[in-house]
């Protein structure tokens, strides 16, 4: 039943909720004004009888010489009881103490054990029970009279059973009518509900096929499909954020790719001319072998420090280290231990404080990393790198690096942190732009962000802001 359920569409689906809240609201109802009808009846009936028998009982004499005795009484009616439309009003008879009939209607009623008991005395209570006469189902009543004896008064059924059985009827037909009503409006309601989710399936889909993230689906009203409408928008508008970043990030490194690939291509065609026609081998010198080898080597590390900045800048989440808490201090002093092996001509001044931040220990110290390179990139030779970590507010800590270059230029401070973008100044000198870009992007990625400003006297000073505390 579940796997048939979950099969259906959701149209089909509301429409038999609707359908089956309404039908069980119809036959709830009418079961229950069916019960309080029969209910009304019997209490009516019961009254009936204890009101005829009273008032039978409290005159006996009076009805028996009105009635008669029961002598005789089968020469009009024969033996049998009188049949249905025969007798108008309750059927009675009166008792002796020995349960004897003394007389009554012409229609006789069973005198039971209890109706004995009751006539003796040793039952002071009425008793009510349900009989046969002929065909028909009565309902009797035997009451006690003063003095000795009971009174029997009882009354038919078929009336009051035959127009229960027409309520039901009506009610039956009226439950189907209410349930195939039902259905329809079920059918209606789930068709107009579920309108705008169709509109906006249909836009999902076009988009699906299209493939135009920019065209954002329209949205009316502040309902719950209005709501998923503009979320789908939101989810348009970061998923064509991302391609176009995607798009940019392969046109720039494609861009940036080309000038190494072009020189390693040049140098290498010209090392296989020479190797093909040794009769040319004189107009390649010892030197200048070396130097076009020299030249390879640079080209193929700048080309490998491309590649794996633009890995660290595309990396997915789910491919990410794990998150742990972790001392900042001693992953910058290894990124300091790291950048003098390539520059030991400068002086790193240090001053460290413990603090303990939340994140991956392989992203901060690639972060760290990059900014000691930046600096020792542009400090000049015998220059001395600042490098602090100290606590900066609650909560939050800083590192800040400084260099003693030639600093950074008002207009190119506001794009030292876009990815392949190099200043002027830079474009002579190794590096492919993506350092700072990284730098950036892993403060965001644990909270913080990072700033550059100039230094005086000269100089850049580089600062990171991360969430953190002293340890």
């Amino acid at each position: 039943m579940t796997r048939w359920w979950r099969e259906r569409t959701l149209h089909a689906r509301l429409s038999l909720l609707v359908a089956g809240a309404v039908a069980a609201a119809v036959l709830l109802v009418s079961a229950g004004a069916w019960f309080l009808v029969r209910e009304i009846q019997q209490d009516k009936i019961t009254a009936e009888l204890a009101s005829d028998a009273g008032t039978i009982a409290a005159n006996p004499a009076y009805w028996l010489a009105a009635e008669g005795s029961r002598t005789g009484y089968g020469d009009d009616l024969g033996s049998g009881p009188a049949p249905h439309g025969k007798e108008l009003g309750p059927c009675w008879q009166i008792l002796d103490t020995t349960g004897s009939v003394v007389g009554g209607t012409a229609t006789p009623l069973p005198v039971t054990t209890a109706a004995t008991e009751v006539a003796a005395g040793t039952q002071r209570e009425s008793v009510q029970e349900e009989v046969t006469l002929g065909h028909g189902d009565y309902l009797m009543l035997t009451m006690p009279i003063k003095g000795g004896g009971a009174v029997q008064v009882a009354v038919d059924r078929y009336p009051d059973d035959r127009l229960l059985t027409m309520f039901a009827v009506l009610l039956a037909v009226g439950c189907a009518a209410g349930i195939g009503g039902a259905a329809l409006l079920g059918r209606t309601v789930s068709r107009a509900g579920l309108a705008p989710v169709d509109r906006l399936t249909e836009a999902v889909e076009d988009v699906a096929v299209t493939m135009d993230l920019t065209r954002p689906i329209d949205v009316a009203g502040k309902d719950e499909v209005a709501r998923l409408g503009r979320s789908v928008n939101a989810m348009l508008s970061a998923l064509d954020a991302s391609r176009r970043a995607q798009r940019a990030l392969v046109e720039d490194a494609g861009h940036e790719m080309r000038t190494p690939l072009t020189s390693i291509r040049t140098n290498v065609e010209l090392l296989l001319s020479v190797e093909r026609r040794p009769e040319l081998a004189h107009r390649l010198t010892p030197e200048d072998r070396a130097n076009l080898l020299e030249d390879l080597d640079a080209q193929v590390r700048e080309l490998a420090t491309l590649t794996t900045e633009l890995v660290e800048l595309s990396r997915e989440e789910g491919s990410r280290e794990a998150v742990e808490q972790v001392d900042l201090a001693e992953i910058v002093t290894a990124a300091i231990n790291r950048v003098q092996l390539r520059a030991p001509e400068l002086t790193f001044t240090t001053d460290l404080r413990p603090v303990t931040v939340l994140g991956r220990p392989g992203e901060l110290e690639r972060m760290a990393v990059n900014i000691l390179d930046n600096a020792a990139k542009w400090s000049p030779p015998a220059g001395t790198v600042t490098i602090r970590l100290t606590p900066d507010g609650p909560g939050l800590c800083r590192l800040t690096v400084t260099d003693t270059g030639p600093g950074i230029s008002p207009e190119d401070l506001p794009h030292v942190f876009d990815r392949f973008y190099r200043a002027a100044a830079a474009r002579s000198m190794p590096g492919s732009g993506l350092g700072l870009a990284i730098v950036a992007q892993t403060a965001a990625q644990h909270g913080g962000s990072a700033t550059a400003a100039p230094h005086t006297p000269h100089g850049t000073e580089i600062t990171v802001r991360l969430p953190g505390t002293p340890s």
